[in-house]
Parts: structure tokens; C-alpha cells; sequence
């Protein structure tokens, strides 16, 4: 088992990103169960799920057949990239370059597509409207599956990871299935632009791991790089949000 400086942020880390996953994949879920109903939408989000749970419980173990210092690079990497790329939505939707993620615009839209593909293959709406529900678990679902797996990789965190994804889906859903609409006041961009720095914070230590530096504080060096990307990110709002929004885009 890694230690609580890993732990920790492992755990917050998986449990922001399902979070966000999650309450996207319940937007689509929530349109196919107006449509059509709970059956078809909570058979098409079961498989779903059990897909994932394979994905985890096969990946996970042979990750720890890999040399660690190439693991760590590797892995590394591929966290840095995936952060940066949160963390630059995140930006750019917090200094009004792009619009914030609207999940009432996204039900609204999927469920009038459903509605759609019931007038024209009512024969076939239920088959489809589970392969819907199961296509949006699948798909935003396999973004945490890699997460939690490269958090884990060769640090003995499989678990703490996993069950920080599996609280954040369960906290979700019961919130979704008790309140039967989008979880539209979540902040998603907030926990988008937390999640960036974190993975970010993690590719930049693990990499280093990878290539043999000896980090100052060990494991603290992880809060050490969160704090530097917020102060960063946060400053690149600030700059972005005071020049005019063609020449940032340019």
C-alpha cells in the first residue's frame, strides 16, 4: 500500500474525476429513462458498468509486471497530457473564452433526440435507448478507468483509487435517481480545473520518478507541483479574461 502523501491525493483525484464523469454519463441516462424508461436505461448503464469493472480488474494487475521506472515514465507522461488538456478547458471556460458545460442544454438535446428515434424506429427504441444509456457509461466511464489505473500503477493503490471513483458514481447517481433531473448545479468546470491540476501534479512527479530524480520531500513534492499549476492556471485566467477574446482565439 503507497503512503498517505499518495494515498490521499489518489483518492481525491479519482473521486473529482468520476464526479465529473459521472454526472455527464447520468445526463444521458436521465434522457433515455424520459424517453423510454428506467428499464432500458438502467439495463444499458449496468452493462456499462460491468464492462468497466472487467476493464479495471484485468488492466490493473499486469501493470505490475512492468518495470516500475518505465511504468513511471510512462505513466507519467500520459498523466501530464491528460491533465494539461483538462486543465486548459478548464481555463479557457473560466476566463469566458469558451462556454461553461451545460448539462440541462445536453439533456435537453439528447432527449429530444431519443424522441426523435421513437417516431422513426418505435419497433426498435428499446434496443436503442439501452445501447444509448450503455454508450454513455461505457464511454465517459473508460476516462476514469484510465485514471484510476495509471494513479494506482505500481504504488499498490488500485483499490483506494477505485474506491474513490466508486463513492463519486455512487454519490451521483443516488443524487440523480432521488432528484429525476440533470445535476445541473454541480461545478463542473471547478472540479474539472481541480482534477487537471492533480493529474498534472502527478505526471510531473511520476515522470520524474521515471527518469531517476530524487524529488525534494519525496511524496510531498505532489502538493508542492498542485499548488504551482493552480498559481499558474489561475494567473492564465487572469490574463486571458483581460484581453479580447478573437485575439486568444487567433
Amino acid at each position: 500500500m503507497g503512503s498517505l502523501a499518495h494515498i490521499g491525493p489518489a483518492m481525491t483525484a479519482a473521486f473529482l474525476a468520476s464526479l465529473v464523469e459521472a454526472v455527464e454519463a447520468l445526463t444521458i441516462v436521465l434522457a433515455v429513462a424520459t424517453v423510454r424508461g428506467w428499464r432500458q436505461a438502467g439495463l444499458g448503464a449496468l452493462a456499462g458498468l460491468m464492462v468497466l469493472v472487467l476493464i479495471v480488474v484485468a488492466l490493473g494487475p499486469l501493470l505490475d509486471r512492468v518495470p516500475l521506472r518505465l511504468l513511471q515514465f510512462v505513466i507519467g507522461v500520459l498523466l501530464l497530457l491528460f491533465g494539461m488538456r483538462w486543465l486548459r478547458k478548464a481555463i479557457l471556460r473560466s476566463a469566458g473564452v469558451i462556454p461553461l458545460h451545460d448539462e440541462t442544454m445536453t439533456f435537453a438535446a439528447e432527449t429530444a433526440e431519443l424522441r426523435e428515434q421513437a417516431r422513426r424506429n418505435e419497433a426498435r427504441l428499446d434496443w436503442l435507448a439501452a445501447l444509448t444509456s450503455f454508450k454513455a457509461v461505457l464511454l465517459e466511464g473508460l476516462e476514469v478507468v484510465f485514471i484510476v489505473i495509471a494513479l494506482s500503477a505500481g504504488h499498490g493503490m488500485l483499490w483506494p483509487a477505485s474506491a474513490g471513483a466508486l463513492a463519486a458514481c455512487v454519490l451521483v447517481a443516488g443524487a440523480g435517481f432521488a432528484v429525476h433531473q440533470p445535476l445541473a448545479r454541480v461545478p463542473e468546470n471547478t472540479l474539472k480545473f481541480a482534477v487537471g491540476v492533480m493529474l498534472s501534479a502527478f505526471g510531473v512527479f511520476w515522470t520524474g520518478e521515471g527518469l531517476g530524480v530524487a524529488w525534494p520531500g519525496a511524496d510531498l513534492a505532489i502538493v508542492a507541483f498542485a499548488v504551482l499549476f493552480l498559481a499558474v492556471s489561475r494567473a492564465a485566467v487572469v490574463i486571458l479574461t483581460r484581453r479580447p477574446k478573437a485575439e486568444v482565439l487567433s
